[in-house]
């Protein structure tokens, strides 16, 4: 006897929404770049202008928030796995 396959939960989020994305690395050259590159691939209406960039108080840690146009959980699941998955990226929320 099979089991049917589970019915997909709904999404909490109403599409198209904003929905602000914080990516923490390491201060390094080039991660801010890395970060933007991989968002606009997801992303491609996001506004490189409204990046924004945090280091932490000893400087080891630099936080990139993107603020993205998000149309659907599958484009959000392929930007936060794509994000996880970058050797510089610590983190995302």
């Amino acid at each position: 006897m099979s089991t049917p396959p589970a019915a997909p939960e709904p999404s909490l989020i109403e599409y198209p929404s904003d929905f602000p994305l914080k990516i923490l690395g390491h201060t390094r050259p080039g991660f801010a770049q890395a970060v933007l590159a991989v968002v606009k691939r997801h992303a491609p209406d996001f506004e490189d202008a409204s990046l924004t960039m945090k280091t932490s108080k000893k400087g080891k840690y630099l936080s990139v928030t993107c603020v993205i146009r998000a149309t659907s959980r599958e484009q959000l699941d392929a930007l936060y796995q794509e994000l996880c998955d970058h050797p510089m990226v610590v983190m995302v929320l």
